[in-house]
């Protein structure tokens, strides 16, 4: 359900491909993300193709949740059992809370459409330094399962009941207050 009375809020989302093989020519999932963000009336803050390696993605991953114009990352690639398939290695020890949900709901959608094979997805999601981080697979009918389905929604502060963009504002609460207690120590 949508509330058009309140006006839409853009957020800035980093889209990162995880991937040994793909460039910006043949980036199809990257591609999907970042139109789909774009024609929701977001902001494509960054894109991004690194190797399926935990200190190439968790460097990149980290300096864009350093950085305060970067509201959402959503990476593609690297979330299967394979050997290489190392994304939620490299972010999860990023996370200050993780968003068990969203694994749940994406298999959900992803059941209604490949069956069991959904099982072959470590899809995860969660927040760091008052940032969404979302890790989809890497194929492009997954990137639009997790947008069209998931994020278009709660990326979007009209959606009703709830939503993530509203509170946004909020995640960083705990560092407010961690430090505030430093400066009267």
């Amino acid at each position: 359900m949508t509330d058009a009375a309140k006006p839409f809020i853009p957020l800035n989302i980093a889209v990162l491909t995880v991937s040994d093989t793909r460039t910006p020519a043949d980036d199809r999932s990257g591609d999907t993300l970042a139109g789909r963000i774009e024609a929701a009336g977001h902001h494509l803050a960054a894109r991004a193709i690194v190797p399926d390696d935990v200190e190439a993605i968790r460097t990149l991953v980290s300096a864009w949740i350093g950085d305060a114009g970067i509201d959402v990352v959503v990476t593609t690639g690297g979330t299967g059992f394979t050997g290489r398939d190392v994304t939620p290695e490299a972010i999860e020890p990023l996370f200050e809370k993780r968003m068990e949900g969203f694994s749940t709901v994406f298999h959900l959608v992803s059941f209604g459409k490949i069956g069991t094979s959904t099982l072959q997805s470590r899809a995860t999601a969660g927040v760091a330094n008052a940032t969404y981080i979302f890790c989809l697979p890497g194929s492009p009918g997954a990137c639009r399962d997790g947008w069209d389905e998931i994020l278009v929604h709660q990326l979007d502060i009209r959606h009703r009941p709830c939503n993530f963009v509203e509170i946004l504002p909020r995640l960083d609460e705990h560092l407010r207050r961690e430090k505030a207690k430093g400066a009267t120590a």
